[in-house]
């Protein structure tokens, strides 16, 4: 699976100078935009592939997961590009069958260590912070549950801020909850779906996925 990482789970997750405002935009953000998908073309450039655990392919007019083991993760990245100080946020839409099923972002992720935060939520109004490490443990940073995501339970708008050292998500436009952890400071982008111990449990579609620099 090109570019797309797999992980199997031990357990389950129960998951510079202001710019003027006409001044012309920066030789960095000319050179390294920001990535934006709406995922209308499967050529650009997420890790697709399908094994028998879970598949990442580009369907449903947007990037679709599907778990299909229990206790498995499946992700996937749109380049090899380091970021930091970021806002990542992306439309949901999950037509799982186990409500427990986790689907999120994840953020300052390190080529192929594992080492990585990941933030996710699940239908029945779960989320949890996450960190991942190169030896394959996964740290809760916080867990909790939100009425705004059950509420919203299978389509909602997904936000993170990653940088400087807190982590806040969001759930169509309001604050959820945030955590501090300075570990990982940069690193690559991604989405994420996982299952619980229900086989072939989770199935998400993603769309309209952006990335912005913190207090633009």
């Amino acid at each position: 699976m090109k570019s797309a990482g797999l992980k199997v789970f031990g357990f389950i997750i129960v998951l510079a100078l202001a710019a003027l405002a006409c001044a012309a935009p920066s030789m960095d953000s000319i050179l390294n935009p920001l990535p934006t998908d709406d995922f209308s073309s499967d050529s650009s450039g997420w890790g697709t592939g399908t094994d028998a655990d879970s598949s990442v392919e580009y369907a449903n007019g947007g990037l679709q997961m599907t778990v299909f083991t229990p206790f498995y993760m499946t992700w996937s990245t749109p380049d090899t590009v380091s970021y930091e100080n970021i806002h990542i946020e992306t439309s949901v839409t999950s037509t799982s069958s186990d409500p427990e099923a986790k689907f999120g972002i994840i953020c300052n992720e390190a080529g192929t260590t594992n080492a990585f935060y990941y933030v996710g939520v699940s239908p029945d109004g779960y989320y949890a912070f996450i960190k991942s490490s190169v030896v394959g443990d996964d740290v809760y940073l916080k867990e909790g549950t939100s009425d705004v995501i059950s509420a919203s339970a299978n389509s909602m708008r997904l936000g993170l801020d990653c940088g400087g050292g807190v982590l806040t998500l969001y759930v169509n436009g309001q604050q959820i909850d945030s955590v501090s952890d300075s570990t990982y400071v940069s690193g690559t982008v991604g989405l994420f779906a996982s299952t619980d111990d229900v086989s072939g449990g989770a199935s998400v579609i993603f769309d309209d996925f952006v990335v912005t620099k913190l207090g633009e």
